[in-house]
């Protein structure tokens, strides 16, 4: 839409935080199935609703009770959350989930050579486009979650940029169609903002933070940080540096995660993976969650998947543990450009998600979701 124009990537031209929707066409099958995607919606919203309070019941309630006795509480914590996990994803209509191990050296075949096997205190870097990828890492491995605390953003430093015109017109010059096209007004990228710390997050917790932007200190005075989550961790670390979701039709700019950490890593595994969707169509809406909903975060999601009457699609796409930047054998110079000296692992985890996922990298960060949400909440009003 014109109206958000501003927050298009001038590079790529790709406007990261607006959901996607289906394109232009005959929605007639869509109307008639309409009465019955809603009635599907409400019985399986409502079963989704069931297995979440079985999982505050079982998990956080009854189990606490068998936290002095840690290996047992831990192996069935994650059996039951692995199980409410999966039946999530069924329910939602999400029956199969292809997982592909993938190198970037063209004629390797990976098949049944490689399997990931991250280890506590091990760390998953991951792109971010919705909450549907939380529930299979939980499935698949059990992770603990983290959620970055950073300083305040002054969205009132980025300025438009001014408008110039295509120099190529391929069209007749009338003043019409693609001899008036101009590139549209961007906004300057927002200035970076720090990260101060970590904090631990429960399931509930990161899913009901889909789409929102980073917590600040005043929101949530207690962090750490990674170094010492890590350290103490009982399982493997999942970390988002997009820090937010996009709407996964570009990479957002990775914060500083891991700064001053040597490359390669020593010290733990990293395990690199990308997620990407399927385009909505007239009968299956966007998996992706990039704008969080008003309340209840994301029950309006999760009621508009629950309508559709067709199978939904993800695939997951995991990077060959010989090709992360904890094999000893790996160059970081093949992708970092010097540029960003003070933090190489994760501007190699950026190049190597966007390599293994096929996708582009835009200049925009969470910071310019920050002011992307400011204008999107008062076009609303």
């Amino acid at each position: 839409m014109e109206k958000f124009s501003a927050f298009r990537d001038p590079g790529t031209g790709i406007q990261p935080f607006l959901t996607p929707v289906p394109p232009v066409g005959s929605n007639a099958l869509a109307s008639a199935l309409l009465p019955f995607g809603y009635i599907a919606g409400i019985v399986r919203t409502t079963a989704i609703a069931v297995l979440a309070l079985l999982y505050m019941i079982l998990v956080k309630g009854i189990l606490i009770l068998l936290s002095p006795i840690p290996p047992l509480h831990r192996m069935l914590s994650r059996i039951i959350t692995a199980i409410l996990g999966r039946l999530v994803l069924l329910v939602l209509g999400i029956w199969w989930i292809p997982v592909e191990v993938v190198t970037r050296k063209k004629g390797r075949n990976t098949k049944g050579s490689e399997t990931w096997k991250p280890k506590a205190g091990d760390i998953i870097v991951s792109n971010w486009t919705s909450w549907i990828e939380l529930l299979w890492l939980v499935f698949r491995f059990d992770p603990l979650f983290v959620l970055p605390i950073c300083s305040p953003v002054d969205t009132e430093k980025a300025t438009p940029r001014n408008s110039n015109p295509i120099t190529v017109t391929p069209g007749r010059r009338t003043g019409t169609g693609s001899a008036a096209i101009s590139s549209p007004i961007a906004r300057t990228p927002v200035p970076r903002s720090k990260i101060l710390g970590f904090t631990e997050g429960s399931l509930l917790t990161i899913i009901s933070a889909t789409g929102a932007t980073p917590f600040t200190p005043n929101e949530y005075p207690t962090y750490t940080s990674l170094e010492s989550i890590r350290s103490k961790a009982n399982r493997p670390i999942v970390v988002f540096p997009e820090c937010t979701t996009s709407n996964g039709r570009g990479l957002l700019h990775f914060s500083d995660i891991f700064p001053n950490i040597q490359v390669p890593v020593d010290k733990f595994q990293v395990f690199v993976m990308c997620v990407k969707y399927d385009p909505p169509t007239s009968l299956s809406p966007t998996l992706s969650h990039s704008i969080p909903s008003a309340t209840l975060n994301p029950l309006s999601h999760i009621f508009k998947l629950t309508t559709s009457l067709i199978p939904l699609t993800v695939s997951i796409r995991l990077l060959a543990p010989s090709e992360s930047p904890s094999c000893a054998t790996f160059l970081p110079s093949d992708h970092v450009s010097g540029l960003r000296s003070n933090d190489v692992l994760t501007e190699c985890c950026a190049s190597l998600i966007a390599q293994v996922g096929k996708m582009k990298r835009v200049s925009f960060g969470w910071e310019d979701k920050v002011a992307f949400m400011e204008f999107y909440k008062g076009k609303k009003r």
